[in-house]
């Protein structure tokens, strides 16, 4: 297939998102918008200042730009503009179904309440169900480099909206705090229905994937390069058919890896492990979905038929049931098979 038709297969192709940090959809355009709403003051000067800042060596680098980015947002309409400005993105990239992250310490931590930020979401989630056909779910990440009493706190603060959110999961900085920090409030998490993913194996060693998997019990695997390391972790983590949300584009921003040549997403589908394609913090790494799969695609040489494979991972390791799942499946078989 030449690259223009398999660009054209990728456009169309319906798939879902399962590693996309709202916070982290925020567009230059977007925070300058909403600091001039707020009548705050941006620490840069220029849309194309905060672009150029996107210049990063390792994970810290985003972090930092990341959270200085996220002061804007303050009110129900900044969450739910927010929202919706990805979904849009999404949908245009034939996206069907959505389960965002979200860093509720992050804004509570700046004395926004955590209803303003749920309920600003679940706005634009509901918008974008109704208006774009698009489904989506909530998951609510703990910042690994707080202590586990703070993600508690988190826990509780989120007890009055259990019934809209899935999941919880772990983000922010990974190496020096391992999964088995928050072994407490994931079991709390546990015992209230929630389902459980983790970022483990994208700085961090394949130890952090096993305690993820062994002292988390995680449903999903967010990340997990690393784990390719680990003969026995690989063929675990393949026959337990765990999904793994890898996120190409962000990799290379942040020199997990160096190529785009190098990156293991064909070898981890030659692996046997349900490998998924997404953008993670899509306006600070250069690209949403479509852009992910193209930018693999073209760098390991991505065939037709593993690329839908993609796609129908992303929907067979979704949180919708069985039964929600079907006609989506339907629907990618169709568009493969046209």
């Amino acid at each position: 297939m030449t690259d223009t038709a398999l660009d054209s297969f990728i456009s169309g192709l319906p798939k879902a998102e399962l590693h996309l940090h709202i916070e982290g959809s925020l567009e230059p355009e977007a925070m300058f918008a909403m600091a001039k709403r707020n009548r705050l003051t941006l620490p840069f000067k220029s849309v194309e200042e905060v672009r150029a800042a996107y210049d990063f060596s390792r994970l810290q680098d985003f972090l930092d730009i990341y959270y200085a980015g996220a002061n804007v947002l303050l009110t129900e309409e900044d969450f739910h503009d927010l929202g919706l400005a990805y979904f849009r993105r999404a949908a245009a990239d034939g996206v069907r179904h959505a389960e965002i992250f979200f860093d509720p310490q992050t804004h509570t931590d700046r004395g926004v309440p955590f209803a303003t930020v749920a309920n600003g979401l679940f706005s634009a989630m509901d918008a974008a169900q109704r208006t774009l056909g698009l489904s989506s779910k909530l998951i609510l990440c703990f910042l690994r480099h707080l202590d586990e009493d703070a993600a508690f706190a988190t826990l509780k603060m989120a007890e009055p909206y259990l019934d809209r959110i899935v999941g919880v999961g772990l983000d922010s900085s990974e190496v020096g705090h391992p999964p088995s920090k928050f072994a407490g409030v994931f079991k709390a998490a546990r015992e209230r229905g929630l389902k459980l993913v983790a970022h483990a194996g994208e700085e961090g060693p394949p130890d952090y994937v096993y305690e993820a998997l062994d002292l988390l019990g995680v449903d999903r695997l967010d990340h997990g390069n690393r784990a390719l390391e680990d003969e026995k972790l690989v063929k675990r983590l393949a026959a337990n058919g765990m999904t793994l949300t890898v996120c190409p584009l962000s990799n290379l921003k942040l020199c997990v890896v160096n190529d785009m040549k190098d990156h293991p997403l064909k070898r981890m589908l030659a692996l046997g492990l349900n490998a998924t394609v997404n953008s993670d913090d899509p306006a600070y790494f250069g690209g949403y979905v479509n852009d992910n799969f193209r930018a693999a695609a073209n760098g390991v040489g991505l065939t037709r038929e593993e690329i839908a494979r993609l796609a129908r991972n992303s929907f067979t390791g979704s949180f919708l049931t069985a039964d929600e799942q079907a006609p989506l499946l339907a629907a990618l078989d169709a568009y493969s098979a046209a």
